[in-house]
C-alpha cells in the first residue's frame, strides 16, 4: 500500500509563509554560458527558458530602480581556491580564469554599476562581501533565480535566509539537469527556507508603486 504523498506528509508540520520586504532585490545566480552552450559539459536544456524568465525580471527591476547583483564562479588554473568543492566536482574546471564558458550570455549581462559577486563555492554569501553590500543598501528581501534550482539557487536562498534575508524563489527563473530535482528542491525550499513564488507575482512585487526606496547608511 502506498503511504501518504509529500504534501501529505508535510501538512501541518511545515506551512509557515514569510511576507515580502519593502526594498528588494534580485539576485541572478552563475546565469553563464557553461549552462547554455550545448558543447559544454554543464549545459541544462532547461536553462534558456529561466534565463528569459532572468531578463523579464531583470528589465522590470531595474525600471524601479531595484538593484540587480549578479554571480558567476572563476578558479585559479590549479583550482587550489575551490577546495573540496571543486576536488568533489571536477566539472568545475570549465570555470578556470578566462574560460568562455564563465561568460555572462548575450542580453542578460550586468550593466555598469551592478553588483557582480564573484564566487568558488554554491552559495553566493559564502565567502562573498553580499550580505554586507546588500544590508548596506536596506535590502530586506531577495528575488532568485540561476542556475541551478538544486545546488547555488538552493545554496544561496538558504544563507539568505540566514543572513536575515527574506527569500523569493522564482519557480520559472530557475533551472536544473532533470525535472526531478529541480521539482523536489523547489517543495523543500518552499516547505523550510523561503517562499516559492511564480514569475508573474515576482513581476508584481516589482512594480514601481510596490517597491520602497533602499535605506542610506
Amino acid at each position: 500500500m502506498a503511504g501518504p504523498s509529500a504534501a501529505e506528509n508535510y501538512a501541518g508540520v511545515f506551512e509557515g509563509r514569510l511576507a515580502p520586504g519593502q526594498s528588494p532585490a534580485l539576485l541572478i545566480v552563475d546565469v553563464v554560458m557553461a549552462y547554455l552552450d550545448p558543447a559544454s559539459p554543464l549545459f541544462m536544456e532547461s536553462a534558456a527558458a529561466a534565463r528569459d524568465s532572468l531578463a523579464r525580471l531583470a528589465a522590470a527591476a531595474r525600471s524601479a530602480g531595484v538593484p540587480v547583483v549578479f554571480t558567476n564562479v572563476s578558479y585559479r588554473p590549479d583550482g587550489a581556491d575551490g577546495g573540496v568543492f571543486y576536488r568533489k566536482a571536477p566539472v568545475l574546471k570549465v570555470f578556470t580564469q578566462g574560460s568562455p564558458l564563465g561568460a555572462f550570455p548575450p542580453g542578460l549581462a550586468p550593466l555598469p554599476g551592478e553588483m557582480v559577486v564573484t564566487k568558488q563555492y554554491p552559495s553566493a554569501f559564502f565567502g562573498t562581501s553580499l550580505a554586507a553590500a546588500l544590508g548596506k543598501q536596506g535590502v530586506d528581501t531577495l528575488l532568485i533565480g540561476g542556475y541551478s534550482t538544486s545546488g547555488c539557487v538552493r545554496a544561496s536562498a538558504l544563507d539568505a535566509m540566514q543572513h536575515g534575508f527574506v527569500p523569493l524563489v522564482v519557480r520559472e527563473a530557475c533551472a536544473d539537469r532533470h525535472q526531478a530535482p529541480h521539482e523536489a528542491n523547489l517543495f523543500d525550499l518552499q516547505a523550510k527556507y523561503a517562499e516559492v513564488i511564480g514569475e508573474a507575482e515576482a513581476l508584481a512585487l516589482l512594480a514601481p508603486a510596490r517597491v520602497s526606496p533602499p535605506e542610506q547608511a
